[in-house]
């Protein structure tokens, strides 16, 4: 398994939009699904129960791989999931 390493970035935004890191992890090891997105990079998404909110989300986090780990560039959740998994489910 490739080693996981988080940007400056990404480890801010756990904190400002209260995401628990184990879910961000878990998503980069067991993502529901993933998409391409721009300059090589995926958007590794699964479905989760947010214990802040209260609800169900979805979390995004878009990942650059590199041939020995995945970068964690950012890191969102969000209630839109239907409009995120369009075409996927």
């Amino acid at each position: 398994m490739k080693q996981i390493r988080w940007t400056v970035h990404a480890e801010r935004n756990l904190m400002v939009r209260e995401i628990d890191r184990s879910e961000v992890e878990r998503t980069v090891v067991s993502p529901e699904f993933v998409v391409p997105s721009i300059e090589g990079k995926d958007i590794y998404m699964r479905r989760y129960f947010d214990a802040v909110l209260q609800k169900r989300m979805l979390l995004r986090v878009v990942v650059k791989k590199t041939g020995r780990e995945k970068i964690i560039i950012t890191v969102y959740k969000t209630s839109h999931i239907s409009r995120h998994l369009r075409g996927l489910t």
